[in-house]
C-alpha cells in the first residue's frame, strides 16, 4: 500500500488543469521549459511553480544542460494512484456484492424454516 503523503502529492499535482496540460504535452516526449511554457498565458515564475509541483508529485524529472532545462515524464509515476484506485475498486465491489446478497435475502421474505 502506498503511503498517504505520496498519494497526496501525486493527486495535488494532477489537480490543476495547467499541470495536466503539461503532462499531456510531455506524453509526446521530453521538452524544454521554454517549449512547455510557450502556450501558456502566465508569468514564467508561476509556470515554474507548476513544474515544481509536478516534480514534487513525482510525475516529472528535469535535467539541465547548459542553460536549457528539459522536463521528462517519470516512467511508472502513476503506479501509486493506480494501486490505490484498484484497492478502492475491490473494496467497493465487495461492498456492492454484499449489499446485493443482502437485498436478495430480503426479497425472499421471512424464513419459514425456523
Amino acid at each position: 500500500m502506498t503511503n498517504n503523503s505520496e498519494l497526496d502529492a501525486l493527486f495535488q499535482s494532477l489537480a490543476d488543469p495547467t499541470r495536466r496540460a503539461i503532462l499531456a504535452r510531455l506524453a509526446h516526449g521530453s521538452a524544454s521549459v521554454t517549449d512547455l511554457f510557450a502556450p501558456f498565458d502566465m508569468a514564467l515564475p508561476s509556470f515554474l511553480q507548476h513544474l515544481r509541483k509536478l516534480e514534487d508529485g513525482g510525475l516529472i524529472e528535469t535535467t539541465k544542460q547548459g542553460r536549457v532545462r528539459t522536463c521528462t515524464l517519470r516512467v511508472g509515476a502513476l503506479a501509486p494512484a493506480r494501486g490505490w484506485m484498484e484497492e478502492q475498486r475491490l473494496l467497493w465491489e465487495g461492498r456492492h456484492d454484499r449489499l446485493e446478497d443482502y437485498l436478495a435475502t430480503l426479497l425472499q421474505g421471512p424464513d419459514t424454516d425456523g
